[in-house]
């Protein structure tokens, strides 16, 4: 096997690159998760995350992958038989959709283009016909991790409030959380799903959910089944510092560091610095005269770009050209676009250097892939970066 030098360009849009101190963090001996050091890395982590949430209600850690946390959101809120309205915004918000269906519940599922966010208008037109108030949760995904695009929330909370409706709002943030503003509180959202191996930079392994009191008081008459996913369980444990089973300890510790990373930088510049990496790169892309998925420019996602590729022309093709030349992973199309589109991600521990790294792998694979494109992506975005005026990108 050929021996390859310099690093790997892991540029999917999560897991993200773990920066060397959080791999450094979790490298350390296991503690006693019943000891009184544990107690205190435990509250410690829980008062940072809702900093990261914007909320002052509880936030809940599972050691799970963002699937868990999605379904803890469900089991511990609503009953079989209970109507959710979910938005088919891209491929995560489809298996968030098909898990909510094996659970039980019925699902109304808004079809979508997987080019657009969640239309408030089209929430309004539903919720009106919902006389009854049958419909139980609005479920929404804030950043489309398939898609690159990111839905307004806060006009979906809006929407809710001026339709009268009484059903929760989920949202999942798993790419979004710490790369995009986010406020669970402001945006009276009820449930926010998150997760751990993208914003946060850490493996993956921690699964998130940020509650209102709302949600909370639905747990009272919920009657989905629930014993790994039960909130009342976790919550009367970290009240004191502890999980009622054994927690992903290591991980914990790479969250300290990785809550110490971000808040030294400044969450506000963090989401700056994603907006300005995002315009880059579609300046990029249109340079190459290639198209950005994601069709409306308010919705385009700070943490990931997909591309779309022309007619006739393979996306994982590319892909694999590139591996192969430039030891460069980047995101495959998922579901229907699969072919279709390349996703670049440029999220978590990223700077300007790594992104014009990445670009011109990209600029280099079309290139030797034969795919049609104009020069000059890489000049593009360079210009961009290196203009005084963008050095932090409005």
């Amino acid at each position: 096997m050929s021996i390859r030098s310099g690093r790997h360009f892991l540029q999917i849009p999560g897991p993200s690159n773990v920066p060397e101190r959080i791999l450094r963090a979790i490298d350390r001996a296991t503690m006693d998760h019943r000891g009184p050091e544990f107690s205190d890395l435990t509250l410690e982590l829980l008062d940072g995350l809702k900093k990261v949430f914007k909320t002052e209600g509880p936030v809940i850690i599972f050691p799970s992958s963002g699937t868990g946390a999605w379904e803890a959101a469900l089991v511990n809120t609503l009953s079989p038989g209970d109507r959710v309205m979910m938005f088919e915004t891209g491929h995560f918000a489809t298996l968030w959709c098909e898990l909510a269906g094996k659970l039980g519940l019925e699902v109304d599922l808004v079809p979508g283009d997987w080019r657009r966010g969640v239309s408030a208008e089209d929430l309004a037109v539903r919720l009106g016909n919902d006389k009854k108030h049958e419909i139980k949760a609005i479920c929404a995904v804030h950043n489309e991790t398939s898609t690159g695009v990111a839905s307004n929330i806060a006009a979906v909370r809006k929407t809710i409030d001026d339709a009268g409706h009484p059903a929760l709002l989920m949202v999942d943030t798993i790419s979004s959380l710490a790369s995009i503003d986010y406020r669970h509180d402001e945006w009276c959202v009820d449930v926010t799903i998150g997760c751990s191996q993208k914003g946060l930079m850490l493996p993956p392994g921690l699964g998130l959910n940020a509650v209102s009191q709302r949600a909370l008081d639905a747990t009272k008459s919920s009657g989905l089944k629930r014993s790994y996913w039960d909130w009342d369980g976790m919550l009367s444990n970290n009240a004191s510092g502890f999980f009622p089973y054994t927690p992903s300890t290591n991980l914990l510790y790479g969250l300290q560091e990785a809550l110490n990373l971000l808040f030294e930088e400044g969450l506000d510049n963090v989401f700056v610095r994603h907006d300005r990496h995002a315009e880059a790169t579609r300046r990029a892309v249109q340079a190459w005269g290639l198209e950005v998925l994601c069709q409306n420019p308010n919705e385009y996602s700070s943490v990931l770009t997909a591309v779309m590729v022309p007619d006739g022309h393979d996306a994982d093709a590319l892909r694999q050209t590139i591996l192969d030349h430039f030891d460069m992973s980047l995101g495959t199309g998922l579901g229907k676009v699969k072919g279709k589109i390349f996703r670049i991600g440029h999220l978590g521990d990223f700077n300007d250097l790594m992104l014009a790294g990445t670009l011109s792998g990209v600029e280099m694979g079309l290139s030797l892939s034969g795919i049609p494109h104009q020069k000059g992506g890489v000049a593009a975005a360079l210009d961009f970066l290196a203009d005084p005026t963008h050095a932090r990108f409005e």
